[in-house]
């Protein structure tokens, strides 16, 4: 993950709104305000949330943050992709040296493996369980 801070911004966020949004929309200021998220840093997230159809948002006096999308549906790895990009990124493990093509071959495998089992894992992950007591 390239920025826990961030995600952890966008989990907490959203975990909030989904708690929340019986009550209609949900504004950024009670958010920043309730989760001690400095309101700046708040906006960028909630609209990288927005953008990542994680969130729906309404300008003007009345708005505020709702779901795009039931919490049943909306998945770990979804949250986080929105505002760090890909979960894993790229092995980046040079040009092999000796005849080693194939250890390259074998380690670049062995990652792919264990970065699609993680995002498997992240994407069984539903906000409505995060929420569970």
């Amino acid at each position: 993950m390239k920025s826990r801070i961030t995600a952890s911004y966008a989990l907490l966020a959203t975990g909030y709104i989904a708690q929340h949004c019986q009550e209609g929309k949900v504004q950024a200021s009670l958010i920043s305000q309730q989760l001690n998220i400095p309101r700046l840093y708040l906006f960028k997230v909630l609209e990288q949330l927005v953008k990542g159809n994680i969130l729906r948002s309404r300008k003007g006096r009345k708005g505020g943050f709702l779901l795009a999308r039931p919490a049943q549906e909306i998945t770990l790895l979804e949250i986080i992709e929105a505002v760090d990009g890909p979960l894993f990124g790229p092995l980046t493990l040079g040009k092999p040296v000796n005849n080693e093509q194939q250890l390259c071959l074998r380690i670049e495998g062995a990652y792919q493996s264990a970065v699609n089992e993680a995002k498997n894992l992240y994407s069984k992950v539903k906000l409505s369980e995060m929420l569970k007591q």
